[in-house]
């Protein structure tokens, strides 16, 4: 239990560790949404990503429909 708190904590400190930083430089460029759905996607995709290598998770017909949505919203965020 206390290596899986650890670990858990390890990568969301990593991520936090890029997050605030890239917050502040993009605040001038970006608005607060688009700021919050580049961060939910890179979230998702390093997620993704993990949950492909370590759990050996397969890709399955509603997660592509899920991040085809995902796309969606990034378009509607920065697009009007």
């Amino acid at each position: 239990m206390l290596a899986a708190i650890l670990l858990s904590w390890g990568i969301a400190f990593f991520e936090y560790l890029f997050q605030v930083p890239a917050n502040r430089i993009g605040y001038g460029r970006f608005n607060l949404v688009q700021l919050k759905v580049i961060q939910e996607c890179v979230t998702l995709c390093v997620f993704t990503c993990y949950a492909f290598i370590v759990f050996q998770q397969r890709l399955q017909w509603n997660h592509v429909v899920a991040y085809l949505l995902i796309v969606a919203a990034v378009f509607f965020a920065f697009r009007f």
